[in-house]
C-alpha cells in the first residue's frame, strides 16, 4: 500500500463508492509548466478519469486540469492525456492485473510530495448496484451508532 504524504490537492470521492479498491500505487505525473501551477492551486478534477497502460507506459485520461489564469498562450488543453511515471517492473506487474476481466486503474487522489505532483492509483473492480446499496446501508448504520453513542455520552 502506498502512503500519501503532503498536501492533498484533489480526491476522487466517487471512486470508493463505485469500485472495490484492491491495491494502490503511487505514480509521478508529467506536467507542463502552466499545468503544475494549476495543480498546485488545487484546480484539478479527477471525476470520470482513468489510467490505461499503452505500449508499456501508463497514461492518465480525462483528468481535468483548469487553465492557469496568468498562462496566456502557454496554457494547455484541460483534458489532454498525461503520462504517469512508474518503474518498468511495476508497469509489468499491473499489466497482468488490469487485463483480468472487470479490473481497471482509477486515480484516487492527487497530492504534492516534496514539491512534486503525485497521483495515487487504485486497482479497482466495479461494484454492482446491490453492492452500492449495501455500502450505503452499512454507512447509515455506522452513523446511527455514532449518534447514539454521542447522545448517551451527553446524557451522563
Amino acid at each position: 500500500m502506498a502512503k500519501t504524504e503532503g498536501r492533498v490537492l484533489a480526491q476522487n470521492k466517487k471512486a470508493r463508492h463505485d469500485y472495490f479498491i484492491e491495491e494502490t500505487i503511487e505514480a509521478g505525473m508529467v506536467l507542463k509548466g502552466t499545468e503544475i501551477k494549476s495543480v498546485r492551486a488545487g484546480r484539478i478534477n479527477l471525476k470520470d478519469s482513468f489510467a490505461r497502460i499503452e505500449n508499456g507506459e501508463v497514461f492518465l485520461h480525462n483528468a481535468h486540469i483548469a487553465p492557469y489564469e496568468q498562462g496566456n498562450q502557454f496554457n494547455h488543453d484541460p483534458l489532454r492525456t498525461r503520462k504517469l511515471l512508474l518503474n518498468k517492473h511495476e508497469i509489468n506487474k499491473w499489466i497482468g492485473k488490469t487485463q483480468q476481466a472487470g479490473y481497471s486503474l482509477i486515480p484516487l487522489k492527487v497530492y504534492l510530495k516534496n514539491g512534486v505532483a503525485k497521483v495515487l492509483l487504485g486497482l479497482a473492480k466495479g461494484k454492482k448496484k446491490y453492492d452500492k446499496r449495501e455500502a450505503i446501508k452499512q454507512k447509515d448504520i455506522k452513523r446511527e451508532m455514532d449518534r447514539a453513542i454521542r447522545r448517551s455520552m451527553k446524557g451522563e
